[in-house]
């Protein structure tokens, strides 16, 4: 593994009057940055490290590997790339704010509401209207549990669970995405009036899948799962997961853009929960600021996950309520543009809160 390079933002801040505007805004977000540190790994392992304010970022480029200089540049660069609000049907998705994505699982088998909506299109589209009224700005659809050892389902099953919903949900204005690894589930989908493709596997299992998302021009969620195959759960094990899934999106969306999806329409995910244990969940949330780098959109989803119970007494899923907010307001205030969760009223009600105290602090005056 070569030597390699990485800016990831230490010092966050409520607002830029708090330096005197010497800080970087991430990715749109309300979050600031006045420190950055500089770290070289060489295989996995951390060799260097310099934290620099970021108004003196080009000192800490001095000591860089020649190779590595330019990478440093693009991923500081990259770090507070601002993100045009998407037109998706009849209305925008912006970044400027943190938006909350509802989960609406049409499956007899996922890990948490599995089975409510099974043969009830009516009563899912009433359960997505609800996330809406209660301040969903997306609905994410999936008709398969993408659970550890969950079947495969067919795709014909899989389009008969989503599509109804989607029509249904479609004629409010709603902006939906479709979680879904399969071409045609995608294109019946879209086709129904999704607007989103949620691909948990990088639009690698299915090999359409990506001609899919092309063709309809849509954005897409790039997840990283340690396995693209049945089981996105099986082959994990890592040296340091941050870094490694880092580099693994970074290629991903290198790829994608090659094959022809604009940059403004991808998505990024670093998967919570796929095939990592706790520590390396930990560790990814704690340095979720460094995604940023990858200059795209950060979605996170840990609502009701397993690593809540394994922090709190083994909590069942349906007592997880506390830690998927505490969840939420982590990546929220480390400047995740959407955050994926079952509990819509709540976690948009945490999400208010936290915007009122972030309006605040932007109208403290500065230094004259």
């Amino acid at each position: 593994m070569p030597t390699r390079v990485y800016v990831r933002p230490v010092g966050l801040a409520e607002s830029p009057q708090t330096f005197d505007g010497a800080t970087i805004r991430l990715g749109s977000s309300l979050v600031w940055c006045h420190l950055v540190a500089v770290e070289t790994f060489e295989r996995g392992r951390l060799i260097a490290r310099k934290i620099v304010a970021v108004d003196r970022f080009e000192d800490a480029l001095e000591t860089l590997p020649g190779d590595q200089t330019e990478r440093a540049r693009v991923q500081f660069t990259n770090l507070s790339r601002q993100h045009a609000p998407l037109a998706l049907g009849e209305r925008m998705l912006r970044f400027d704010q943190p938006q909350v994505m509802g989960i609406l699982n049409v499956t007899p088998d996922s890990f948490s509401d599995g089975g409510r909506f099974t043969d009830d299109p009516a009563g899912a589209a009433d359960a997505g209207f609800e996330m809406l009224t209660a301040g969903a700005s997306l609905i994410d659809i999936g008709g398969e549990s993408t659970r550890p050892d969950a079947p495969v389902v067919w795709e014909g099953d899989e389009i008969a669970r989503v599509v109804p919903a989607i029509r249904a949900l479609a004629h409010s204005g709603a902006i939906l995405s479709i979680d879904t690894r399969k071409a045609a589930v995608m294109e019946a989908a879209l086709d129904a009036g999704a607007h989103i493709v949620n691909d948990v596997s990088a639009l690698l299992f299915d090999s359409r899948a990506l001609d899919v998302v092309r063709q309809a021009g849509c954005p897409v969620v790039l997840m990283h799962a340690p396995s693209q195959g049945q089981n996105p759960h099986s082959g994990a094990g890592y040296g340091n997961v941050v870094t490694q899934v880092f580099d693994w999106l970074e290629a991903r969306i290198a790829a994608v853009v090659e094959a022809g999806i604009a940059r403004d329409r991808i998505m990024i995910d670093p998967g919570i929960g796929f095939g990592k244990s706790l520590s390396d969940n930990l560790a990814l949330i704690n340095a979720l600021p460094l995604f940023h780098a990858l200059g795209q959109p950060i979605l996170f989803g840990a609502s009701r996950k397993r690593m809540i119970g394994a922090l709190s007494n083994e909590a069942p899923v349906g007592q997880r309520l506390g830690g998927s907010l505490a969840l939420a307001l982590s990546a929220i205030g480390a400047g995740a543009q959407i955050v994926r969760v079952h509990d819509v009223p709540e976690t948009v009600q945490a999400a208010r809160i936290w915007r009122g105290l972030r309006d605040a602090a932007l109208t403290m005056p500065g230094l004259d």
